[in-house]
């Protein structure tokens, strides 16, 4: 079995663990940027959490500085046992399946100058984005937009509802195409999209990440990014068995079929 990434670009499977891979790449992303960014500007990662308030705005998004846990919510709640007396004759409780689901925290980064001005915001959509908190990345996006700050989206999930900052119809992408997307906003021209269109089958494409008009821009190369992702994450150890959230078209399924039956994932038809 091989142990490297054996797509030639976006690895569809990594999809199926997506948060874990989300931390890792935003990471990536921020490591491989710092190293060409002027003297005087920063990237650092942000995260956004719900808290309820009463003299703030319902549902207000704001960044931890600490965070303060119960510790049994990270792991089994205690257990609880009904007492020999009770209404029910002291019957025990059937035993449930527990399934800790974990809060799903929007991560990006930001490219901000030493005084804190922001420049460039990097957005890398995870499932919810594109689904069940649609609606929020939509309000931020609509921000960014008009703050004036040049905004970057980094698609790379086939499942999902279209969402980055340009129109599903502006796009030359048939519905059975898989297909991997990039949208760059510069502040100096918000109604121009620049569009990276990468197919399932090909490499991704290195993405320009504008910074102050004055600055060059710091081409940022996703592929090797995604690669050591697969490499570092052990996810040759994919069970690539699994059904995938939006499933391929019958031609990229045989053709995925045939890389992963090559580097010895699955085993070849007899």
């Amino acid at each position: 079995m091989k142990l490297e990434n054996p797509f030639p670009g976006m690895n569809p499977w990594l999809e199926l663990s997506w948060e874990t891979v989300h931390v890792k790449l935003i990471g990536y992303i921020a490591d491989a940027i710092d190293e060409f960014l002027p003297p005087d500007l920063r990237v650092r990662a942000e995260e956004g959490v719900n808290i309820g308030a009463d003299d703030l705005h319902e549902n207000s998004r704001r960044k931890p500085d600490v965070a303060i846990t119960e510790p049994w919510k990270q792991g089994l709640a205690p257990g609880w046992t009904p007492a020999a007396d009770s209404e029910h004759g002291g019957a025990l409780l059937a035993s449930p399946k527990l399934v800790l689901e974990d809060e799903i925290m929007p991560r990006w980064l930001e490219i901000c100058t030493s005084s804190g001005e922001l420049v460039t915001v990097i957005e890398v959509l995870s499932p919810s984005n594109k689904s069940t908190d649609r609606d929020d990345y939509l309000d931020r996006q609509h921000n960014y937009l008009q703050a004036g700050v040049n905004l970057v989206e980094i698609d790379l999930l086939l499942s999902g509802r279209h969402t980055i900052a340009v129109r599903r119809s502006s796009l030359d992408i048939p519905d059975s195409r898989a297909c991997y997307l990039a949208c760059v906003v510069r502040d100096t021209r918000p109604r121009m999209r620049e569009v990276y269109e990468t197919p399932l089958r090909e490499r991704l494409k290195p993405i320009a990440i504008p910074l102050r008009p004055t600055d060059k821009d710091v081409i940022l190369d996703l592929q090797p990014l995604i690669d050591r992702c697969y490499k570092t994450g052990r996810y040759w150890q994919t069970n690539y068995r699994l059904e995938l959230p939006k499933p391929l078209h019958a031609e990229d399924a045989a053709w995925a079929t045939a890389l992963l039956q090559d580097a010895g994932h699955l085993e070849s038809a007899r």
